[in-house]
């Protein structure tokens, strides 16, 4: 079996490495492309505003097809005012780079791949395929830990999950959410695996470093541990307080250091109105305004909701185990606290994260239930 497993991996590598490249070779070069570079720049230049703004468009420019380019800079029809002033106003695009900034793993990952002799806007669309890459091997290794003697389901459900749409164009794109899946897919390594509270956090403490918008998710997290612990054992784990602390002072500190305007000016920014200047309009909006944004967004999360009520419902009816039904509880709870501060209903990936977590657990529970698919026990 080892020496199966052995080939099977071997062939799980060449297959999502020919992804990659397909991946890579149909790179999309879209708005957010700026932000990052920028960031990359402010680190190298941190007193030529000017400067990182034309570098930043010009090394766009030599890389991004026309068409693309030209959404970047908002003149295609209609017209993009704000996008136009962040390409040609200093002041404007650097007033949106906290936006970017905040995500500080991230931008730590186009900057090691920048000093490796990336281009800038390269450095940014490589990530994204790194860590496509690496997420493929990680679902790898976890349907080994499910299904320990299936290596032929392993490969099937990495190669299916790896060709799914939201998948794809997450790799395809300048955003943190391929980078930050590798983290949560180590995440639930760790929990099948049962590991060490204190390594479990330590994954939690990347997660929360690499996108500080996934705090709730990494706080919950040890809420909900805690609390199930303090069930089960009648005693509070003190630990778990205190790596909340850690994680909680961890976000404040980012915020502060990154300049950044706040939830409610990103809640503007993206379902209201974009500003050209962060400093100039204030964010303001009523109750009513931000619950028939919520209305109106959730009609169209019909996907997300589906997708995840049924996995969650699979996932009750093939597991009476508490502590798989309650990851499920958390995992869907998450999905639903993120849409409430973000309720990008039209953008799949800000959600997929969660839905592969409760694919995962889907996939425990019924392996759980059919003693890892062993065909001779189904027979």
């Amino acid at each position: 079996m080892k020496s199966k497993w052995r080939i099977s991996f071997s062939f799980i590598v060449v297959i999502i490495a020919a992804l990659s490249f397909w991946n890579y070779n149909n790179r999309i070069y879209d708005w957010d492309m700026p932000g990052y570079i920028g960031c990359l720049y402010t680190l190298k230049y941190p007193d030529s505003p000017d400067k990182i703004r034309r570098l930043t468009y010009e090394e766009i420019r030599k890389k991004a097809p026309e068409y693309e380019f030209k959404d970047i800079l908002g003149t295609l029809k209609p017209a993009n005012k704000a996008r136009q002033a962040f390409a040609y106003n200093t002041k404007a695009f650097m007033e949106q780079l906290p936006y970017y900034d905040i995500k500080v793993g991230y931008n730590f990952g186009i900057l090691i791949l920048y000093e490796l002799g990336f281009s800038s806007p390269d450095s940014v669309t490589f990530l994204s395929i790194i860590s496509y890459f690496i997420s493929g091997l990680l679902l790898f290794i976890i349907f080994k830990i499910i299904f320990p003697e299936n290596y032929i389901l392993a490969i099937v459900l990495t190669v299916g999950i790896m060709l799914l749409p939201p998948m794809t164009n997450m790799s395809r794109v300048a955003t943190p959410d391929m980078f930050v899946l590798q983290f949560l897919l180590v995440f639930m390594i760790g929990l099948l695996k049962k590991w060490n509270k204190w390594i479990v956090f330590s994954v939690l403490l990347a997660i929360t470093i690499s996108r500080p918008d996934y705090v709730t998710l990494t706080l919950s997290y040890l809420a909900v541990a805690g609390v199930y612990g303090y069930i089960q054992q009648k005693k509070v784990d003190f630990a778990l307080v205190f790596q909340g602390i850690i994680l909680l002072a961890l976000y404040v500190t980012i915020i502060k250091i990154c300049h950044y305007p706040g939830w409610k000016h990103l809640f503007y920014d993206t379902f209201i109105q974009r500003r050209e200047f962060v400093s100039g309009t204030l964010p303001n909006f009523s109750v009513n305004e931000y619950l028939r944004i919520i209305y109106h967004k959730i009609i169209y999360f019909k996907k997300i909701t589906v997708t995840a009520f049924a996995l969650f419902g699979l996932i009750f009816y093939f597991s009476k185990d508490s502590w798989v039904r309650t990851l499920a509880i958390f995992v869907l709870a998450n999905i639903y606290i993120r849409f409430v501060f973000f309720p990008h209903s039209s953008e799949l990936r800000f959600f997929f994260g969660y839905i592969v977590l409760l694919i995962v657990i889907f996939l425990y529970a019924l392996s759980k239930k059919y003693n890892g698919f062993k065909l001779r026990k189904i027979a």
